[in-house]
């Protein structure tokens, strides 16, 4: 993999991630851009007891634009986009609109593809390998500034997700703080080693579905993906490499030789869920990694969490009443039916 970082315009960084060696990224960003004026505030809710960010600024992002005017596209025919290469294979750019900026954290945008109607499930492996070495590459970077505590790297898709721009990107989020989810993992983590007398509760959650088998949606010589038992979305798949690592710097070669195949397989069996002729399948991708200042840190697991919103056919699964009020989830999907669905839709072999 070559790297190539590169400033914007607005004096935000941009970093060019190639499979050849030989690749030469010199293009320069003409935009008369001013600089970037953001106004993140990071609030503590006393109630709850975790953190809200209030981010005024985003109200005016790009939304929705046409095709032609995508600022993710590579910058071709004189149009200028937020690339200023006329090709490309992976990008990582400071989010021009962040949540959370300067003593707040960071923001960054992924761009998977030049290709602005692919989606991930379309790259072949070698691309998506390459997505997975600039994924680690930005947690090794972003573990180095100070004040970030916890990297999150994630895909939304579609608009039913709240996605704004169509071309195929993530995003990767630098915490200046442990996540609330994250805080309830290590709790759970905390209560399961003392019930039992030291064992891992994210070993011994994979070893039980692993055993168990009826929500195990492939398993390989280095990842399991498995419907969680408790799942909160209808569709809802959890991928953890074999060996246990605090995050993706720390993968062996096995899992990140075998990680394309296996996530883009699971991809493609998320769009065939609901049958021929429906839309792409909305979905979020998140990788969980341990924070880095944590004592806990080796006992957290990295995996990967994908869901949908879709329960069926034409139909979303809101957040009513019970879930955005009292945080109490209710599955129409029973997770032994999804899993079972998802093992039905494999690719041929």
């Amino acid at each position: 993999m070559k790297k190539t970082p590169t400033r914007l315009a607005d004096g935000r960084e941009l970093v060019y991630y190639d499979s050849r060696d030989d690749a030469v990224r010199d293009a320069a960003d003409p935009r008369p851009l001013d600089p970037v004026s953001t106004a993140s505030e990071i609030r503590h809710d006393a109630l709850l007891g975790d953190s809200v960010v209030v981010a005024s600024h985003r109200q005016g992002r790009t939304y929705h634009p046409p095709a032609d005017a995508c600022p993710l596209c590579p910058s071709r025919n004189g149009r200028h986009s937020e690339i200023p290469a006329d090709d490309y294979e992976v990008v990582v750019f400071e989010n021009r609109f962040p949540s959370l900026s300067g003593d707040a954290g960071r923001c960054e945008v992924v761009c998977f593809t030049p290709d602005h109607d692919a989606s991930f499930a379309d790259l072949t492996p070698a691309q998506a390998a390459l997505v997975l070495d600039a994924w680690t590459d930005r947690t090794a970077e972003l573990a180095a500034h100070p004040g970030i505590e916890q990297v999150f790297c994630f895909e939304n898709r579609g608009a039913e997700i709240g996605v704004t721009l169509g071309h195929p990107h993530g995003q990767i989020y630098g915490y200046p703080f442990t996540t609330p989810r994250t805080d309830l993992m290590l709790r759970s983590l905390d209560e399961h080693r003392a019930r039992t007398g030291g064992g891992n509760l994210f070993d011994d959650l994979v070893a039980r579905e692993r055993a168990d088998g009826a929500r195990v949606v492939l398993a390989t010589g280095h990842w399991t993906a498995f419907v969680p038992y408790a799942a909160h979305w209808p569709y809802e798949v959890h991928l953890y490499p074999t060996r246990r690592v605090p995050d993706l710097r720390a993968l062996d070669d096995g899992a990140r030789t075998e990680f394309p195949q296996v996530y883009l397989e699971l991809l493609r069996r998320f769009d065939r869920i609901f049958g021929d002729g429906e839309p792409p399948t909305p979905y979020i991708a998140a990788w969980h990694q341990a924070p880095f200042g944590d004592p806990r840190r080796e006992e957290f697991a990295l995996h990967l969490e994908l869901f949908t919103v879709r329960r069926t056919s034409g139909k979303l699964k809101f957040l009513a009443g019970s879930e955005s009020g009292m945080s109490v989830f209710i599955n129409d999907v029973p997770p032994e039916a999804a899993a079972r669905r998802l093992r039905e839709v494999a690719s041929a072999s």
